[in-house]
């Protein structure tokens, strides 16, 4: 039996941390691809450091005219990330940073796989939900993300121009009967402008703003704030720490509530099933959980580089389950066609819908207009409700 009481922490890192950084510039060249061609293959890892910039992958056009064309553009792309971002300061600005790049064509051993509808690699991917939130999100993981999404928003909106992009945020919540009642502790760790601002000066500037985020009443007496507790804080982003593409692939998915296959996300096309396949288990999981299907759901699926059909599909409903799990199986199955291709068709991710992902996480976010978090959406609820 699954315990009931306990104390869980997740964090989360704001778009302005240097590995997020690099997921962004990532996603974004991902995006610029797509927006060329919806079939163009991107496998793009950033690298970011003082006062430079290092971006290098595979990647494949149709026409490979089109691809050399392409390279000159990666150097607006990757200031343009870090000018929205908001990195203006001596030593990491977008406008004199050097960028290096050293993308390429596509290794066609890989490609020759992927172009006979399978899979662009072997592995495994995990999905979860719970009800823990309106989102089906863990509790501790989704308000660690809003944190910084709020205080990110009072930055850009100049509500608080002493503020910088650089921000970590960390929640330890209480669980009673397995629900989350209560914050034990609140870590939040963000760049400021100016040397002489103490701990106390910027937990004066965000606390209004996560007391705004969080339940009311989660927040007590005895919980424990520690904001910015190493004291200054004003040297950030890639400048004070080197970034790199898909190190934060728990801050990406569910704050270590749920199991990872370990594949991490940004900068890879939706061939790559370590994110289209990720996407489509939680889309799966959360659609269970929508459906009354169980309070909480985890599902794994498994690939073959090549193969189109996935190895196996693994449904866990942590004993909240109303149905069989091997039926629940049965039936995620029938309602989706989980071969590479049928998800993408599915969730209609050949499209230049990622940049987005790349901060506050991939998952319990709302779905969008142009395609943006497909795999957000509940519209398998019902049919998985009349599949059981």
């Amino acid at each position: 039996m699954s315990r009931k009481n306990y104390t869980f922490t997740s964090e989360s890192v704001s778009e302005g941390h240097p590995d997020k950084v690099c997921d962004r510039i990532s996603d974004a060249v991902l995006d610029a691809f797509l927006t060329e061609e919806p079939n163009a293959r991107v496998a793009c890892e950033t690298f970011a450091t003082t006062s430079r910039v290092v971006v290098g992958g595979e990647v494949g056009l149709s026409d490979p005219e089109k691809l050399d064309a392409f390279m000159d553009r990666v150097d607006g792309i990757v200031r343009d990330c870090v000018k929205d971002i908001g990195y203006e300061q001596k030593k990491f600005h977008w406008e004199t940073l050097k960028v290096h790049n050293y993308l390429h064509k596509q290794s066609a051993h890989i490609a020759q796989g992927v172009d006979r509808d399978g899979a662009g690699d072997q592995g495994i991917m995990f999905g979860y939900a719970c009800t823990e939130t309106p989102e089906l999100m863990p509790a501790p993981i989704h308000y660690a993300h809003a944190i910084l999404r709020r205080l990110m928003e009072a930055r850009k909106s100049g509500a608080e121009p002493d503020l910088r992009p650089d921000a970590k945020s960390q929640l330890s919540l209480r669980y009673e009967d397995g629900r989350p009642v209560e914050v034990t502790s609140i870590v939040l760790s963000t760049q400021h402008a100016h040397k002489k601002q103490t701990s106390a000066d910027i937990r004066a500037i965000v606390e209004p703003y996560i007391r705004e985020v969080l339940p009311s009443g989660w927040i007590t007496e005895k919980t424990e704030w520690w904001v910015n507790p190493t004291g200054t804080f004003v040297i950030g982003g890639p400048d004070g720490d080197a970034g790199l593409t898909g190190r934060k692939i728990i801050v990406d998915t569910y704050g270590g509530a749920a199991p990872h296959g370990g594949g991490a996300f940004s900068g890879k096309d939706p061939t790559k099933v370590d994110r289209s396949a990720a996407y489509a288990a939680r889309y799966l999981a959360k659609n269970v959980v929508a459906a009354g299907l169980a309070d909480r759901c985890t599902i794994q699926l498994s690939y073959a580089i090549g193969v189109a059909k996935p190895l196996s599909i693994y449904v866990d409903t942590h004993g909240t389950g109303q149905a069989d799990e091997a039926a629940i199986e049965s039936a995620v199955a029938q309602a989706m066609d989980l071969t590479p291709r049928g998800i993408r068709t599915h969730l209609g991710l050949n499209r230049p819908i990622y940049a987005r992902t790349a901060a506050y996480g991939h998952f319990g976010r709302a779905p969008q207009n142009d395609g943006g978090f497909s795999w957000e959406r509940t519209d398998l609820a019902d049919v998985l409700k009349k599949g059981l």
